[in-house]
């Protein structure tokens, strides 16, 4: 393998726009996010699913629009 050629790895700060700090191994210092997993609806669980009524409704008249061509 060549030598000299990977990135030096540092333990960086993670710092969220939310005020959480955190550390990981990573080849940058500092990293600033702006949602982390202390704020994130995914990871939180306060999750909203919207759901998109009659989406399928429009694809399926347009469907037929084209079948009966």
């Amino acid at each position: 393998m060549k030598k000299k050629i990977h990135p030096q790895l540092f333990l960086a700060k993670v710092r969220c726009a939310c005020g959480a700090e955190y550390e990981i191994p990573a080849t940058k210092k500092e990293i600033l996010v702006e949602v982390c997993r202390n704020c994130s609806p995914i990871f939180t669980g306060k999750e909203e699913t919207k759901v998109v009524m009659g989406q399928v409704e429009k694809f399926l008249k347009r469907q037929r629009k084209t079948t009966k061509k």
